[in-house]
């Protein structure tokens, strides 16, 4: 059963006798993920859809998509991160392609914390308290945590959370001046506020680099083709996404700050429905 969390739907063109079809799109509750999702739903809106978003757990995401209960999304992580639901599901699902370049995921202190590498946490154990703040248990970020925990044979416990509830944990102890170890991946608002690293990660328990990638279900490209092709073009930079998750971070709702962009990049708005070649 897939585990829908929130929902919206807007009616594209003038009116119900002019829209051209639906589109459902899945989604999980992470920043960068919220607002490509939510420029994708106004673009299909533009082009004269109805658009539902679904947002679901990572899992969930997957097996929605193999079972043809959306029609896409563009919140994969591939090929690391989600490799292992990738290798449950991706028989059953159409690879689109690449949206975004230069994604990463990791352990992430702030930089006044005077370690660099994964290796050394197990010498720092008291002033982490031990743990390592995670987000919710289904993130492909968690699993390769474990995988790290393991790895680096750390004496640690990994807290599940949630990405608000990570971000608020790691606000804290920097207002604190706290050492603190956090799941956190790139892009994300909190490099944009805070001054954060990455720490060096040797053995590669999360792998060397992610694109967020579109994903499909199958016969999406056959069945609405305009909606696939309008998918397969949408790719977009850091810059962009980056400029989104801040004006959200400072209190934008989503719809406006995905408005904002959209209003402010119109050539590229075009090029994805298709109105350039």
């Amino acid at each position: 059963m897939m585990a829908v969390f929130v929902s919206g739907c807007t009616e594209g063109g003038d009116s119900a006798e002019t829209t051209k079809g639906d589109v459902s799109i899945g989604y999980v509750l992470w920043d960068g993920e919220i607002a490509s999702t939510n420029v994708l739903k106004q673009v299909y809106e533009k082009a004269g859809y109805e658009v539902e978003i679904i947002a679901v757990d990572a899992g969930p995401l997957y097996q929605g998509l193999a079972n043809g209960e959306f029609d896409l999304t563009v919140s994969s992580w591939l090929p690391e991160t989600q490799k292992n639901y990738w290798d449950i599901y991706g028989d059953e699902i159409d690879y689109v392609g690449p949206n975004l370049d230069g994604c990463r995921c990791g352990l992430v202190v702030p930089a006044y914390v005077t370690i660099d590498s994964i290796e050394q946490l197990n010498d720092f154990k008291a002033e982490f308290d031990g743990k390592i703040v995670g987000i919710d248990p289904g993130a492909g970020i968690m699993q390769n945590t474990e995988d790290a925990i393991k790895m680096y044979d750390l004496d640690y416990d990994l807290e599940a959370s949630s990405s608000a509830g990570m971000a608020t944990a790691l606000k804290r102890a920097i207002d604190d001046e706290d050492w603190i170890v956090v799941t956190l991946w790139s892009p994300h608002w909190s490099f944009n506020r805070w001054d954060l690293k990455y720490l060096e990660d040797p053995l590669k328990a999360y792998g060397t680099g992610d694109h967020a990638t579109t994903l499909a279900r199958k016969g999406l490209k056959e069945e609405k083709p305009e909606v696939y092709d309008i998918a397969s073009r949408f790719y977009w930079t850091q810059d962009d996404i980056s400029s989104i998750m801040m004006d959200i971070e400072n209190g934008m709702p989503e719809d406006e700050a995905a408005s904002k962009w959209i209003s402010n990049n119109p050539d590229k708005v075009d090029e994805w429905i298709g109105l350039q070649k």
